[in-house]
């Protein structure tokens, strides 16, 4: 029996008629604009990471669903329409905002890697620095969206007491994939990396479609 969380998200899951909000379209128009000013400066590398964080969000957002259908109880992570709203429910864990944010995560994420990748920050690698701190400040957020209400944790293994695992599942695999296709040393290189994330995305959306999964 599905929780009383999944039960409201599942009522508006991919029927925008009944959320859609008119502050979609700026935002919208927000996102076109740093994507587009990023390639006009020609910083390919930090568009196509920003890429690869986005797609190992989808990854999440699709074995999440897969979770919430195969137990019939609730997804790891939920976003209810009972609480806080979205204007557009993809999954059943991942609206279109969250979409739009983690593609300027990963952005912002690229943008704050130092030009020479050796480098060090405190005595550690700079990527690794960067990504442990923006994965804990992730977790951060996290846990107090939780804490305000608007993203619900059901299963006792995912909650605020045990933020490790949100750490190193949640977050940290994110800007790992979008500083390794950030770094790759060819277009070619990034690309490729690409269309490994995107090829298994698209073939456990098309999985989950058949199954009804998703």
């Amino acid at each position: 029996m599905y929780s009383a969380f999944t039960e409201s998200a599942l009522e508006v899951l991919r029927k925008p008629q009944l959320t859609m909000q008119w502050y979609i379209i700026p935002l919208f128009l927000v996102v076109f604009y740093i994507v587009g000013k990023e390639l006009k400066e020609k910083n390919y590398s930090v568009v196509l990471g920003g890429v690869a964080l986005w797609l190992v969000d989808v990854f999440n957002e699709i074995w999440n669903s897969y979770v919430c259908f195969f137990s019939g109880y609730a997804p790891v992570w939920g976003t209810p329409a009972s609480v806080g709203g979205s204007a557009w429910l993809l999954l059943i864990g991942y609206n279109i905002e969250i979409s739009f944010m983690f593609l300027l995560m990963g952005i912002a994420a690229c943008n704050m890697l130092l030009p020479d990748k050796k480098a060090k920050i405190l005595g550690i690698n700079n990527r690794i620095f960067i990504a442990v701190c923006l994965t804990t400040a992730a977790v951060i957020v996290e846990c107090f969206l939780n804490f305000c209400g608007v993203l619900t944790w059901e299963w006792p293994f995912w909650q605020r007491k045990v933020p490790w695992l949100l750490w190193l599942i949640g977050y940290l695999p994110f800007f790992c994939a979008a500083f390794y296709v950030h770094d790759r040393p060819t277009m070619k290189g990034k690309f490729k990396a690409l269309g490994v994330l995107a090829g298994v995305d698209v073939v456990l959306l098309i999985l989950g479609g058949i199954f009804n999964l998703v």
